[in-house]
């Protein structure tokens, strides 16, 4: 892939698919370490903060796009939507973390939900998320277009049991800024995604209980 590469799939002169791919492991990595330091008592603004100095000592380039936290019912809120309040993680709980983070001048993007104690519905409602993820990737996979995956995601979540949320259709990534080649949604894409170029999210929502789930990860 170069810069010679057209229309809504562009990437800068520095894109490596190498590097893409080490900027996506670091990133899971930094989810990860911060998952861990999220604890029951925690205000949504603390774990945002204290999420925000354990990414400043990682070695990142930059964030390029906010870091978000969000615990129980602000699970149901999209990226644009601003939390309600500021919760308190109970014992018994919900939450997930999403990061967009330049490394080596490549762009990661990655974002999965966990759970404390034993709600088994809230348990299911995050395994579902990474779940459904794996199941659109396989088909991916295939060679089927944007609008393709996130037609069949739905279809899926519905025999799963839960609700997609279709404003959360994937995006573009690449060597940083991405925004410049203005690749628009994975899900509007009328062609088979490239590799190392899109992001598959997925954010799901109980049918009938105030909390949801999201994983996103990178197509490679």
């Amino acid at each position: 892939m170069s810069a010679a590469l057209s229309g809504k799939e562009a990437v800068g002169e520095r894109f490596v698919l190498e590097t893409m791919r080490h900027a996506q492991n670091l990133t899971w990595q930094a989810v990860d370490a911060i998952a861990q330091v999220i604890k029951p008592g925690m205000r949504e603004s603390e774990a945002q903060e204290q999420g925000k100095q354990l990414l400043a000592g990682l070695g990142m380039d930059r964030i390029w796009h906010p870091l978000l936290i969000r615990f129980g019912a602000n699970t149901l809120k999209t990226f644009k939507q601003r939390s309600d309040g500021d919760p308190v993680l109970g014992e018994n709980d919900i939450f997930f973390i999403d990061m967009g983070v330049v490394w080596q001048g490549h762009e990661g993007d990655a974002g999965a939900t966990f759970t404390t104690g034993s709600d088994p519905e809230m348990m299911a409602c995050a395994a579902a998320a990474k779940e459904l993820f794996h199941r659109v990737e396989a088909f991916w996979r295939q060679g089927v277009s944007g609008v393709e995956l996130y037609r069949f995601a739905t279809d899926q979540a519905n025999v799963m049991g839960w609700v997609l949320h279709l404003d959360i259709k994937g995006h573009r990534v690449s060597d940083f800024p991405h925004a410049i080649y203005k690749g628009g949604n994975l899900g509007d894409f009328d062609q088979a995604p490239n590799a190392g170029v899109w992001i598959l999210e997925i954010q799901i929502a109980h049918p009938q209980r105030p909390f949801g789930a999201f994983y996103e990860d990178l197509l490679i």
